[in-house]
């Protein structure tokens, strides 16, 4: 893409040149960014000092760069508006990348602006110098290298309209420190068009013909929904298609909230930590119609089990290459998750076509006969606080209506299966790259982008540490997530994997300098708690929400050490090979 070619419309020219940092901050307030999320650096000074002298952008302080492009990543994810991150050159943005690439797993539009050292001083090993360029290459969707301060501000420009448009990714925009101090006139590009990248918005009618035709023919259909209906703002397309024809729907891990969890044709999510009744019915539908979802690993398991059954696939995704990429599909459809859902449902209350009904009637009991398994059910218990049970009833503290953030491992899962997501851009986790750590600064982003909004981080003793840190920003900006840190004592799903692969040799997955979490917290200026048994779960949850609204509360509940995700689908297994609990190993 580093040949592309723009035409542009002059929006305004200044009448004398101003420095490449008045630039960025100009192309910034003209992108209509109101934060951005960084840490100061010698490379990127004299940007940090043009943001003092304005007031349109509030910046935000983390404590670590990569709580910087995890708490824009948020941020972006719960606002549908870039986030930005602004790093220094060397470790600055090294220690930006597993934000990058975190980013760049789930497809969130993200600008990260970057510093580095004087383009005199590139290749001579400058102090902090490394080449971003190259190391980010792989983990961003675009990236660029300015040489020329006349180039900087289409450069922005573009960086902003490759990250939102097509598949959306983080873009990284790399800029000297001369470049900075140097002057030219600024011209802000307003509309952009480049040769080499055009999305397809719309999908091709024909298929979309094609497509109506094989799922109004379906016995056994199947709507399978993922994190692409989220981000092309298309929850209301789905949930009107799936009413309309009655189907079943199951959305994955990514794609949480995008159909509403309480309605009765939703059937959980599929996949690794999925319900029985969302795999079997993935497995033996007829048709699958797949929308802005990626056949991921963790969800469909092993290909060659999944293609066992015959099945006819439609495809919906921006993405031509996410097409046929995991599983050989009978109707791509590339274009917008939107433009797309709106023209199959013009196409089909034109048909007149409607579904079998006597066919969908069997295929909803035979998946209301897998529903009477209950994969979900787990041992209570009125000694010991089990993790299910804590986001049960944070579910119906919160009504279902808050912000839920979540770390990675046992109650990402738990927090997937057990909290009910009705809305869309209300669930955020890393589900491709699997990032420890990103809780605490999500729920940051998140309630930067969405202020008096309640945010909860769902999160466990070892992820949470490795941004604690950034609770040290929250009290400077007066943040204020309610986090429940599902406290087993242990790195949970290596422990689970080590007992079920492993003959339960538990190595170096067992925590056991553990802080006090509840005198962590306070340290930071925010409220601590203990919870240690299962009756005193409620009476926390609604005392934080209640008496400590406007406070960052720190909830350590002591759960279970050997509560296990169930179901699951073990690796190289098929979706129908579940273990259901214990009495299965």
């Amino acid at each position: 893409m580093q040949s592309v070619s723009a035409e542009m419309s002059r929006a305004e020219t200044t009448s004398a040149p101003i420095t490449g940092a008045e630039i960025i901050v100009r192309c910034l307030q003209e992108e209509g960014v109101k934060h951005i999320f960084g840490y100061p650096g010698g490379a990127v000074l004299y940007i940090y000092d043009e943001i003092f002298k304005q007031d349109k952008i509030q910046h935000i302080l983390v404590r670590h760069e990569q709580a910087a492009v995890h708490a824009a990543d948020a941020y972006s994810r719960s606002s549908n508006r870039i986030g930005v991150a602004l790093v220094t050159s060397g470790p600055g943005v090294t220690n930006a990348v597993t934000g990058i690439a975190t980013a760049y797993m789930d497809s969130i539009p993200l600008v990260i602006i970057s510093g580095q050292v004087p383009t005199h001083a590139i290749g001579q090993d400058a102090f902090q110098e490394c080449d971003t360029v190259g190391i980010t290459r792989p983990c961003v969707k675009h990236n660029f290298l300015v040489k020329d301060v006349r180039d900087l501000a289409l450069t922005m420009r573009k960086a902003f309209y490759i990250a939102r448009t097509g598949r959306p990714g983080p873009v990284l925009v790399d800029v000297p420190k001369d470049i900075t101090i140097a002057k030219a006139p600024f011209v802000y590009p307003r509309e952009l068009s480049m040769r080499s990248y055009n999305p397809v918005i719309k999908g091709h009618q024909g298929q979309i013909k094609k497509a109506v035709q094989v799922l109004m023919s379906a016995h056994r259909p199947m709507v399978y929904a993922g994190g692409g209906v989220i981000l092309a703002d298309a929850s209301e397309q789905l949930n009107r298609l799936v009413n309309l024809l009655g189907y079943p729907c199951t959305t994955t891990l990514m794609g949480l909230g995008a159909f509403k969890s309480t309605d009765p044709k939703w059937v959980g999510m599929p996949g690794m930590h999925g319900t029985y009744e969302a795999n079997m019915a993935m497995q033996h539908c007829d048709v699958l119609l797949a929308i802005g979802a990626r056949f991921d690993d963790r969800v469909i398991g092993n290909p060659k089990h999944f293609a066992q059954n015959p099945r006819k696939i439609i495809h919906i995704d921006v993405d031509p290459s996410s097409i046929s990429k995991r599983v050989k599909v009978d109707i791509p459809i590339v274009g917008d998750v939107k433009e797309v859902l709106i023209d199959l449902l013009a196409h089909i209350e034109a048909s007149g076509l409607k579904p079998s009904v006597s066919a969908l009637k069997a295929w909803w009991a035979q998946i209301n006969e897998w529903r009477q398994r209950d994969c979900l059910k787990y041992d209570r218990s009125a000694e010991i606080i089990k993790p299910q049970y804590v986001i049960e009833t944070l579910w119906k503290v919160t009504q279902g209506d808050a912000y839920v953030t979540s770390d990675v491992g046992q109650h990402q899962m738990w927090a997937a299966q057990y909290y009910k997501f009705d809305k869309p851009r209300r669930w955020f986790n890393s589900g491709g790259l699997g990032t420890m750590g990103v809780g605490l600064p999500y729920a940051m982003g998140v309630q930067m982008a969405n202020p008096g909004a309640q945010v909860v981080v769902i999160t466990g003793e070892a992820s949470i540490q490795m941004c604690i840190q950034e609770l040290s920003t929250c009290k400077q900006y007066r943040l204020t997530p309610k986090i429940v840190n599902l406290n087993n004592r242990y790195l949970g799903m290596v422990r689970q994997w080590q007992q079920i692969d492993y003959g339960s040799r538990y190595s170096e997955s067992y925590m056991d300098a553990l802080p006090d979490f509840v005198k962590l917290a306070e340290a930071y200026g925010h409220v601590g708690m203990r919870i240690e048994r299962p009756a005193d779960v409620e009476p926390a949850l609604r005392e934080a929400f209640s008496r400590y609204k406007d406070r960052l509360v720190f909830m350590d509940f002591i759960t279970d050490q050997t509560e296990n995700v169930w179901p699951m689908v073990k690796a190289g297994k098929g979706l129908t090979e579940m273990l259901l609990g214990s009495e299965d190993l």
